[in-house]
């Protein structure tokens, strides 16, 4: 009887012992082990981008472009503010004729843009080498009091715009603000 007795204590033990040991490990290894890349993917759908900018840009086709929460560390583990900041950037073709239109308009004053800064890695790809951009501080002014005149679901944008003629081409890169 002694030896049952015996055997009971020294598997109570090894329970009583192993079970924070084996809980501690499992914790330590979801820690440890290495999360999945959260990095946004490159969009070609247009819907959501001819809904925001296409009353003032036109009917865009043939869009990349990313929609990210720039306050997401991705991690899982940041707490969400009481804010949203939504960025939408990327290269999207005008209708023929579409950048010219919009540049050539005279109180815009479009001048030589340079080419887009802070540019996402995924989207370099999609941006001609020697497109010549065009940029108006009032056309943006333009544009983002057009989308903020819009429904209050899509956010206060800020945003700024380059323009190729050439190529019919339009850089955004625009910032949505959801209070």
């Amino acid at each position: 009887m002694d030896t049952q007795r015996g055997r009971t204590n020294r598997r109570r033990f090894l329970l009583i012992a192993g079970l924070p040991l084996l809980t501690a490990g499992a914790g330590l290894t979801y820690l440890m082990w290495p999360e999945p890349s959260r990095r946004p993917e490159v969009r070609t759908d247009l819907e959501p981008l001819n809904r925001r900018l296409g009353p003032f840009l036109g009917e865009l086709t043939d869009a990349h472009w990313l929609g990210y929460d720039i306050d997401d560390a991705g991690d899982g583990r940041s707490i969400p503010g009481p804010d949203s900041r939504i960025r939408v950037v990327g290269v999207a073709h005008l209708p023929a004729g579409g950048a010219a239109a919009i540049t050539g308009k005279p109180d815009h004053a479009f001048a030589a843009g340079g080419a887009p800064s802070d540019l996402p890695d995924a989207l370099r790809q999609y941006l001609p080498a020697a497109a010549t951009w065009q940029h108006s501080p009032g056309f943006d002014a333009y544009a983002n009091g057009q989308g903020a005149a819009g429904q209050a679901s899509d956010g206060i944008p800020s945003g700024r715009y380059l323009f190729d003629p050439a190529r019919d081409l339009v850089h955004f890169d625009v910032l949505y603000l959801f209070t």
